[in-house]
């Protein structure tokens, strides 16, 4: 007696299933510049890590009671290893009905899927590579009626976002469901070139309101990295958005019942760089490059951008101080002069609950004139977002150091201290702050005092210059107003000192209260 007969036909029924869609639809979708999701799930994971769950999943063919072939699910997914740490990961099959939905008794990935329910039962961080439409249509007529939409929906996907990790990458076109399901996550990135993300193609746009556009240019990344937001990173190439998504994975913890790995650090701690003394010019209008700032002082090779093409006015990374996982949150003077509008609050949202979640405590670099004024920016509700930026930082609970660096002005600037902890606040010498930078405040509160002036220009310079003579940091540090006011050459030290000291702290608050999550 012999089970050989049936381990045969597991073996068969595995071939089939990785054949896919069968060699045409594999030559066509390689033919757009596209892996096969067995492909990518190969590329990023570690090798031979891949633990496939729902293999022999599809529909079969029988004759007489025999199977000949079965096409599998439109969907691959189970357990890896990335970096030797667990993930569950899956991902649509373009090459079996486009990647869409399959209708079987249990999803095996998407929304409501079993991929998810591995990464929530296992606590183990989810990566979604998206490449599909989402449903179709032609259910209705396969099940003879139609259904409310979410039905096996995003519950799961929403509880995940306060849990673990959770990465999309848009490797193909996404759209409905899987579009969706792109959104609900702490990080995306998409292809440049080969990717699209939107809530509906180009036929339904026109067929709905008549515009004629190309998937490109409705959802690729110029529109959903760029512009929109959508999507927080580009990549150059599927390969390149294998090596992002290990790279992100790197800061966050496997849940959030855990702290962020730390790694061996060869960056002294003590390392001083002279070029920090002449990074601000003294022409307080003048820019200068904090991304620059941010390389000096963190630990070499560490630094890890997201959404480096939107909300520029804001730069907002991972990093390491001393081997350890930190957020910045640094102003651009290069953009609009750092002030925040729109998008520059919205990234910083985003930001601040991506560490809040998986406790990696927060530096902010400031050099901040304030929220953007004008009528675009009154237009755009800069300060209905600039508020919930603000509102969001105050909410956190990590811990948070606030460093000076020139302007810290007005409700903006009030976002970026820990009014709710220890407030802990320290300065360059180039520093400034107030609730209305000089020039501004004096043509305000002194309006009637310079109009009736018999030189107006003069009497507003002589006003401004009197009230600049308290803007001294020393001063404020005299009434400790500011904790320290310390050499430029000695941020990296400070910083990381603050860093190693956060640990204790972030031990102690592990899993005691959960957070809501991060707001797609």
């Amino acid at each position: 007696m012999t089970w050989l007969p049936e381990a045969e036909e597991i073996a068969l029924r595995r071939k089939w299933a990785e054949e896919l869609g069968g060699k045409e639809a594999i030559a066509r979708h390689h033919a757009q510049g596209r892996l096969t999701v067995r492909e990518r799930i190969g590329g990023l994971v570690d090798a031979g890590s891949f633990q496939e769950v729902g293999k022999l999943t599809g529909n079969g063919t029988y004759v007489d009671g025999q199977v000949t072939k079965v096409t599998p699910a439109p969907y691959v997914m189970g357990l890896a290893s990335v970096d030797g740490r667990s993930v569950a990961i899956g991902g649509e099959d373009f090459t079996v009905r486009g990647g869409t939905s399959w209708g079987g008794d249990r999803r095996k990935g998407g929304q409501g899927g079993f991929v998810e329910d591995l990464a929530a039962r296992y606590r183990i961080p989810l990566i979604n590579l998206i490449d599909g439409a989402g449903g179709t249509v032609t259910s209705a007529k396969r099940r003879g009626h139609t259904v409310f939409p979410g039905v096996d929906g995003y519950e799961r996907a929403v509880q995940l976002l306060g849990t673990v990790p959770v990465v999309s990458a848009v490797m193909g076109t996404a759209a409905g469901g899987p579009a969706g399901r792109a959104i609900l996550s702490h990080w995306s990135v998409m292809v440049k070139g080969s990717s699209q993300i939107f809530a509906a193609g180009p036929p339904v746009v026109e067929r709905s309101l008549g515009q004629k556009v190309s998937k490109d240019e409705l959802g690729g990344t110029r529109m959903a990295v760029d512009t929109a937001g959508t999507v927080d990173n580009a990549a150059e190439s599927e390969e390149d958005a294998f090596r992002l998504i290990r790279r992100f994975l790197s800061y966050m913890p496997q849940n959030v019942w855990e702290l962020p790995p730390v790694t061996s650090c060869d960056d002294p701690v003590d390392r001083r760089e002279e070029a920090l003394l002449n990074l601000v010019p003294r022409e307080r209008r003048q820019p200068y490059n904090m991304k620059k700032l941010i390389e000096m002082v963190a630990d070499r090779g560490s630094i890890f951008e997201i959404q480096p093409t939107f909300g520029r006015a804001v730069i907002t990374c991972l990093a390491r101080m001393n081997g350890k996982a930190v957020g910045i949150i640094a102003n651009n003077p290069m953009v609009y002069g750092g002030a925040m509008d729109v998008r520059a609050a919205r990234k910083q949202i985003h930001f601040i609950e991506l560490c809040d979640t998986f406790h990696i405590p927060l530096i902010f670099l400031v050099d901040l004139p304030g929220f953007m004024v004008g009528m675009q920016a009154e237009a755009a509700a800069t300060l209905r977002d600039g508020m919930r930026a603000v509102y969001v930082g105050l909410q956190a609970s990590v811990p948070i150091l606030t460093l000076v660096i020139r302007k810290c002005y007005g409700m903006a600037g009030m976002g970026t201290t820990d009014k709710n902890g220890l407030d802990f606040k320290i300065a360059w010498p180039s520093a400034e702050w107030g609730s209305l930078p000089v020039e501004g405040g004096v043509a305000a509160a002194f309006k009637r005092e310079i109009q009736n002036a018999t030189d107006p220009a003069q009497r507003q310079k002589e006003l401004e210059e009197e009230l600049r003579e308290l803007d001294s940091p020393f001063l404020t540090a005299e009434a400790f107003g500011v904790e320290d006011i310390i050499d430029p050459r000695e941020t990296r030290r400070y910083l990381c000192r603050f860093i190693d000291l956060a640990q204790g702290r972030l031990k102690t608050e592990v899993g005691v209260k959960l957070k809501t999550g991060v707001r797609p």
